[in-house]
């Protein structure tokens, strides 16, 4: 389960999700191999966490358990 520091993150998940369809989680990918370029480990684990949520949500069913 992806970690997330700020709500915000969500909303840069529904973001990429809108703009980005299906291909959302690669973007997300992509802006965390810039970051990580960049020597910014900072946002390279928060587009890596933000990737990881995008395929939750995408996810038609619940993930984990369910009581």
């Amino acid at each position: 389960m992806p970690w997330l520091e700020h709500r915000s993150d969500v909303a840069d998940a529904a973001t990429l999700i809108a703009a980005f369809g299906e291909d959302a989680g690669f973007e997300a990918a992509a802006r965390a191999e810039r970051s990580r370029d960049l020597g910014n480990h900072i946002h390279f684990r928060r587009w890596r966490q933000i990737e990881r949520l995008i395929v939750l949500m995408a996810a038609q069913g619940a993930i984990g358990t369910v009581q």
